[in-house]
C-alpha cells in the first residue's frame, strides 16, 4: 500500500462527503484498504479519482463487494471506490427496450423495475446481490447466455471514469465512441483495471408469458453431449440448456423454452421427444438454475470448449471429482474443486485446463483460497496479452487502477 500522506487524504475527503478509513470488512482479497469513498454520482467519482491521480493512490472500485476475491489480489488498494450509494434506474425507456443504471444498482432491483413495463434485463443473477458494474466487471452470466448473449451483447452505452479523472462516454445515446475503442466491450470483465463504470444502457426483451423447464437425468457425460446436440441442433430454438452435476450422483440435463402458450407447448412435447420418456416438465426453475455451483472455500473455475468438446470435458471434470453447472449449449461451464491440498488441486486445475485446451477452449480460476491461488496459474495462456498490456497503457498508464488483479500482472 502507498504510504498515505494527510495531504491525500485531505484531497480525498474534499472530493467526496463519504470517505472513510477501510476496515476488515473493505479488504480486496485479503489487501488491506486505506481508505473507502462512497460516492453519489459520476462528478464526484471523477472528483474522487482525480484526487486520488494527483497524490499516486491505488483504487480499486467496488459494487456490492460480491465478487471482490475473483481474479487475483490487487498490488495495493490505497482506495476503495464504493458505488453502492450510486443505485437508482435513471431510466426505463419501456418503449425502446432501454433502460439506464446507475453502477451500483442491484441486478435484482433492475429487474423488478423494468418488469412493470413486462420487459427484462437479460443478465442472470448469478451471485445474490450483485450489482450492474461487478457484473460488468466480472462478465458473469447464467443460462440466458444462450438466447440473448452476455453482457456485451446486452450493453448499448456505457459511462466510465478513468484513472485521470476524465469522464468517458461510448455506445447507446451518445454519436461516437472515445478514442476508436469499443468502450463498452473494453471495461467488461476487466475487473476494474481499466475504468470505473458509473452508468450502463441496456438493451431489454419481453418478459415472456410461459416458461417451461424439461429436465431428464443423465448417469454418462457422453450421453448428457449427445442429448444436449439433439436438442441443440433440433427445430425449438431453446431459450437455454444447461447441466447441472454435483460431486455424486447423476447430473441432471434441462432445457428451457419462453413464448406464448401454445408455442412454448410444442416445442416441449418435441424436446419429450428428444430426452425420452425419463424426462419432467416443470413451469418452475431447477434449484440453482442460475447460481454458480461453488461455496466458501471452494476452488472456482470457468471452463469453455467447442461444442463437440462437451462430453470430453465434462468427463475430465467428474474424473477430478468437480462439482459441475453450465450452458452446454454454448461450451461454458463453471465448476467447483472441493477444499483440499492446494498442490493437488493445482494438478487438477491443470488436467482440466488441458481438456479444456484440447476442444479449443480455456479455463479460468475464478476464486479460490489463498494458498491454492499462490500454488497455481490462475489466467492460463493468454494469447492477447500483448495487446490487453497496450490498452492498459492507454487507459491507466501509471497502473493505478486494482493493479495486479488481471492476467499478466495488469
Amino acid at each position: 500500500m502507498t504510504t498515505m500522506t494527510g495531504t491525500a487524504h485531505e484531497a480525498v475527503r474534499a472530493a467526496c462527503a463519504d470517505v472513510r478509513d477501510g476496515g476488515p470488512d473493505d479488504a480486496v482479497d485479503g489487501v488491506a484498504a486505506g481508505l473507502v469513498a462512497r460516492p453519489t454520482s459520476t462528478e464526484q467519482v471523477a472528483e474522487v479519482l482525480r484526487a486520488a491521480a494527483g497524490h499516486g493512490l491505488t483504487v480499486v472500485p467496488r459494487g456490492r463487494g460480491t465478487k471482490l476475491t475473483w481474479g487475483l489480489p490487487p498490488r495495493s488498494a490505497d482506495l476503495v471506490v464504493d458505488l453502492s450509494a450510486m443505485d437508482r434506474v435513471l431510466d426505463h425507456a419501456a418503449g425502446d427496450l432501454i433502460a439506464v443504471t446507475q453502477a451500483g444498482a442491484r441486478l435484482a432491483d433492475v429487474q423488478r423495475t423494468v418488469a412493470q413495463g413486462g420487459q427484462r434485463l437479460m443478465l442472470d443473477e448469478t451471485v445474490p446481490g450483485a450489482s450492474v458494474g461487478g457484473t460488468l466487471a466480472t462478465n458473469a452470466s447464467g443460462p440466458q447466455r444462450m438466447l440473448a448473449g452476455t453482457a456485451r451483447d446486452l450493453l448499448i452505452g456505457v459511462t466510465v471514469v478513468r484513472a485521470d479523472g476524465v469522464v468517458a462516454k461510448a455506445g447507446g445515446r451518445v454519436v461516437k465512441n472515445v478514442a476508436g475503442y469499443d468502450l463498452g466491450k473494453l471495461v467488461i470483465g476487466s475487473l476494474g483495471t481499466l475504468a470505473v463504470v458509473t452508468e450502463a444502457v441496456f438493451r431489454l426483451h419481453p418478459v415472456p408469458t410461459t416458461r417451461r423447464w424439461v429436465s431428464v437425468r443423465v448417469e454418462d457425460p457422453l450421453l448428457a453431449h449427445g442429448l444436449a446436440q439433439g436438442v441443440v441442433h433440433g427445430q425449438t430454438v431453446p431459450h437455454a440448456v444447461d447441466l447441472d452435476w454435483p460431486a455424486d450422483g447423476p447430473g441432471t440435463l434441462t432445457v428451457l423454452h419462453g413464448g406464448s402458450p401454445d408455442g412454448v407447448a410444442a416445442r416441449t412435447e418435441a424436446v419429450l421427444g428428444l430426452l425420452g420418456p425419463a424426462a419432467t416438465v416443470s413451469d418452475e426453475a431447477p434449484a440453482g438454475w442460475t447460481s454458480y455451483p461453488w461455496s466458501a472455500g471452494d476452488t472456482a473455475l470457468k471452463l469453455t470448449c467447442v461444442l463437440s468438446g462437451i462430453g470430453e470435458v465434462v468427463a475430465a471434470a467428474r474424473a477430478c471429482g468437480a462439482t459441475l453447472r453450465g450452458s452446454v449449449g454454448t461450451g461454458v461451464l463453471h465448476a467447483a474443486l472441493p477444499p483440499g491440498d492446494p498442490d493437488t488441486t493445482a494438478a487438477a486445475v491443470e488436467r482440466l485446463r488441458a481438456a479444456c485446451t484440447g476442444h479449443g477452449g480455456a479455463l479460468v480460476v475464478v476464486d479460490a483460497p489463498a494458498a491454492t491461488k499462490a500454488a497455481l496459474d490462475v489466467w492460463g495462456p493468454v494469447p492477447a496479452i500483448d495487446l490487453m498490456r497496450r490498452v492498459k497503457d492507454r487507459f491507466d498508464p501509471d497502473h493505478r487502477l486494482a493493479p495486479g488483479r488481471y492476467a499478466g500482472g495488469i
